[in-house]
């Protein structure tokens, strides 16, 4: 975690070692890799720009890299449909001159942040985690970049439980559609241009565009 987070995260101490706790007393292999459990958290609080929900982290052994929708190349075989559906917009939206690599590591260098509502999730059980109280602590996470940054940092919201942070976002400007599962894509993802309606909310507010392309 970067020393600007360990700061503005000050008073999440407590939270995050009740997970800690909770995560050691499980039986269960988790998801991802205990060392890239707070990946989102490794660029500094003060140069992201862009915040980008998600739900939980793949819970296919190997696949999940501890950022939102991104997967590890090296393992994954055939990329998850909900990121095969992210990179089909980025083409519609975009152009299919953009391409677009799975880790999507290139968008969170740039400021992009990559935060799932919940940081673990057991091998074999989506949204196994979704009560163990993560949602507590993104909370905090997300009211701290909204009140650090104000307007000038874009939130991306697909789904419902991407919504839930939407109280917490103050002055942000807001982007959000449905979810890019296979199950709601088609009732609002597609065609909904989050990626240069982010880049057109950057640049109003006098911040560099993201290069999506990866």
């Amino acid at each position: 975690m970067h020393p600007t987070w360990q700061y503005a995260l000050g008073d999440c101490r407590d939270l995050l070692l009740l997970m800690e706790v909770k995560l050691a007393g499980e039986n269960r292999q988790i998801m991802p890799a205990e060392h890239r459990i707070m990946r989102a958290f490794e660029t500094s609080m003060n140069d992201i720009k862009v915040l980008l929900i998600g739900q939980d982290p793949y819970p296919t052994e190997n696949v999940a890299i501890g950022l939102s929708f991104a997967v590890d190349l090296e393992t994954t075989p055939a990329l998850p449909r909900s990121l095969q559906n992210i990179l089909k917009e980025v083409a519609s939206d975009l152009g299919p001159q953009v391409k677009v690599r799975g880790d999507l590591s290139k968008w969170a260098s740039q400021g992009v942040m990559l935060l799932n509502r919940h940081l673990t999730v057991p091998v074999g059980e989506a949204g196994g985690h979704s009560d163990l109280g993560w949602n507590r602590f993104t909370d905090k996470v997300v009211a701290a970049l909204a009140e650090r940054h104000g307007e000038k940092l874009v939130a991306i919201l697909w789904g419902k439980q991407a919504e839930e942070v939407e109280p917490m976002l103050g002055k942000a400007q807001i982007i959000k559609s449905a979810h890019p599962s296979p199950l709601s894509a088609s009732r609002g993802f597609f065609g909904s241009k989050p990626f240069s309606k982010t880049n057109d909310a950057l640049k109003k507010v006098g911040r560099k565009p993201v290069k999506w392309d990866s």
